[in-house]
């Protein structure tokens, strides 16, 4: 079991790697999401889920770890936020550019004669 939540997070995380990687903002948008679910999964699995134990101390001798769950809910509203920033970063550049690419050509530069950038 632990090998293939160890899988899954290792394809969640290359996945979200190869799909920031691009020039496009929304495969960009998408792998940023990828990564946040395999770091919620992580957050998730590495408090030892119990199945069965209550999560209350004093009930048992073995309670459930609340800490985790609490982390990952946290999380899942950090990521929210952040994914709704920069979709609005994302439409505001378009809609400035005309362009949906990563970073757009300065239109302040000028070419010299031989073509190059200044």
């Amino acid at each position: 079991m632990e090998a293939l939540l160890a899988l899954t997070i290792a394809a969640l995380t290359a996945t979200g790697v190869y799909l920031m990687l691009r020039l496009r903002t929304f495969p960009v948008i998408l792998g940023l999401t990828f990564v946040s679910y395999a770091v919620n999964l992580f957050l998730f699995i590495a408090g030892r889920v119990k199945t069965g134990a209550p999560p209350i101390v004093g009930q048992t001798d073995l309670p459930a770890d609340p800490l985790p769950q609490a982390l990952v809910l946290t999380a899942i509203v950090i990521s929210f936020g952040m994914t709704a920033v920069i979709v609005l970063m994302a439409v505001g550049t378009r809609f400035e550019t005309g362009e949906d690419r990563i970073n757009p050509p300065r239109t302040d530069e000028t070419e010299d004669a031989a073509g190059d950038r200044t």
